[in-house]
């Protein structure tokens, strides 16, 4: 099979595609020969070195990724011959083995692809879908029609979903992304207002256009003076929640100098909540299934950034860069 492995920790460029054996699916597994795999932001952190979280530095060498869709072709002892050429999509958890035309996980991670969903899309949504699932279900009962919500870094894996799934609930929603390309993009997707914030003074053109509708929910992932922009426009009595720190040295944030002290929240009556933990990670098989429903009927259509699995080094290079729009998938 073809692998993209990791020898030693570094740069995108020791992620090297290889040759290696088919795996073997165990007891209970399934063998999946891969059409789209996920590349997600920790995904780069790994490549470093550095932590992830809930996802623990890999043994070397590694073969990356843990998001994949594709059809089953081979089963391990005891596995339910039911799953046997279903089209499905999986996320591998805690063992990567992702960035690869074949891989091998659990049946009862499975999830049935039904007619119309592509593989890339649905990896899109097993892994980022889940993720914009629990971020959404933090935000309850909103966004509604009543709500003017700014989503940050809005043509991104998560931010795209978030601008369609508020427009969805008739929400006003105002997507500010970095560059024209990634401003058109969230435009496209429904956003009543698209705005770049790398120009200077972005932050006045979204209270100069919103006139008396100031942003009463911010969704953003981003940390560092844009989150710090982006929730002086919210309104007394306004929600922050915080899904990530893109922009933040230290994948967990604790080192994000903009972030608004206890007492400038008081002042200004706002709320800031962050919502990834236990309430996503003790639900992530109802998010997989919400994620993949919301795909499946178009309610939502994620964004999709395709590379070669070959090259996975450049599709690592353009995400750190903020050069993708939507979600990052190799192709075998």
């Amino acid at each position: 099979m073809r692998v993209v492995r990791l020898h030693r920790f570094g740069p995108p460029e020791n992620l090297l595609p290889e040759t290696l054996p088919d795996p073997e699916p165990g007891p209970g597994e399934v063998l999946i020969e891969v059409a789209a795999a996920g590349v997600h932001l920790v995904d780069t952190v790994l490549r470093q070195g550095g932590g992830g979280g809930r996802f623990p530095l890999p043994e070397l060498p590694t073969v990356p990724g843990r998001e994949v869709a594709g059809t089953v072709v081979s089963l391990g002892p005891g596995t339910d011959p039911a799953w046997l050429g279903a089209r499905v999509a999986a996320h591998l958890g805690t063992v990567p083995g992702g960035y690869a035309d074949r891989a091998v996980t659990a049946a009862a991670r499975l999830h049935r692809l039904p007619d119309g969903l592509s593989s890339d899309r649905a990896v899109a949504m097993i892994g980022t879908g889940r993720t914009t699932m629990g971020v959404l279900r933090a935000a309850a009962p909103g966004p509604a029609p009543r709500d003017t919500v700014l989503v940050l870094a809005a043509a991104g894996g998560i931010g795209s979903l978030l601008v369609q799934y508020a427009r969805h609930r008739g929400a006003t929603v105002v997507a500010a992304a970095g560059g024209p390309h990634k401003t058109a993009a969230a435009a496209d997707l429904g956003a009543d207002l698209a705005v770049d914030y790398n120009r200077p003074g972005w932050p006045e053109e979204v209270r100069r256009k919103l006139g008396d509708r100031p942003a009463t929910l911010l969704f953003e992932g981003v940390g560092g003076t844009l989150a710090r922009d982006a929730a002086g426009l919210l309104a007394p009595g306004g929600r922050h929640l915080r899904y990530g720190w893109a922009s933040v040295p230290g994948f967990d944030g604790s080192g994000d100098p903009a972030r608004m002290t206890d007492e400038e929240l008081r002042a200004r009556s706002l709320t800031a909540e962050t919502v990834l933990g236990p309430a996503i990670l003790d639900n992530l098989r109802a998010l997989e299934e919400q994620a993949m429903e919301l795909a499946a009927d178009g309610t939502l259509r994620p964004l999709v950034h395709h590379f070669p699995l070959d090259e996975a080094a450049r599709a690592h290079r353009a995400l750190e860069s903020r050069a993708t729009v939507g979600k990052v998938v190799l192709i075998p």
